[in-house]
């Protein structure tokens, strides 16, 4: 399709820093991988949040849940 054509050498384009409108495939890799990198620190920071709670409630049972 002519569009993907058009894309793919969009894409050339900006790898070989002929362009700046556009990420080059290094920095799109960079980018998934510290997205998913953040996502992963996002839900462990939440579990060590909620044990943080669960284990100062049973230090403290007068403690407001």
């Amino acid at each position: 399709h002519p569009e993907a054509l058009r894309g793919w050498i969009r894409q050339a384009e900006a790898d070989a820093g002929e362009r700046d409108d556009r990420l080059t495939t290094d920095e799109r890799a960079e980018l998934a991988a510290l997205r998913t990198e953040n996502a992963q620190l996002k839900r462990a920071n939440e579990v060590l949040r909620t044990a943080s709670a669960f284990f100062a409630a049973q230090l403290d049972p007068t403690r407001p849940r």
